[in-house]
């Protein structure tokens, strides 16, 4: 089974374009973050950063509602794929592909 389920704030607005097919499709970045005890006893915070794609009316949706800073749900799973660049060198992506969104809040505050 590949699923995964994060909950963070969108790096940026989602990004709607369509394929010659005419589906919809967006992308954005999603921050996640995990706060912990150091060794020393201090807070810490680590962020990791994840690609986001949707597909179709969540593509739409996302478009519409997720902007910078916005706090959303997803649920879906990892897809890994390999191609070559115009240097001919073999680059890596990770992308979590969406199956369900959920908006939580608005932009964090200051």
């Amino acid at each position: 089974m590949n699923k995964v389920i994060l909950i963070g704030r969108a790096g940026k607005d989602a990004e709607l374009r369509y394929t010659a097919g005419g589906t919809a499709v967006a992308n954005f970045s999603l921050a996640t973050t995990k706060k912990y005890r150091a060794k020393g006893g201090e807070l810490e915070e680590k962020t990791q950063w994840h690609n986001v794609v949707c597909w179709g009316k969540t593509a739409e949706t996302a478009a519409e509602f997720v902007s910078k800073g916005k706090q959303v749900a997803i649920t879906g799973e990892i897809e890994y794929s390999k191609y070559d660049d115009k240097d001919g060198k073999t680059q890596y992506k990770t992308e979590i592909v969406v199956e369900e969104l959920e908006l939580l809040g608005g932009p964090k505050r200051d």
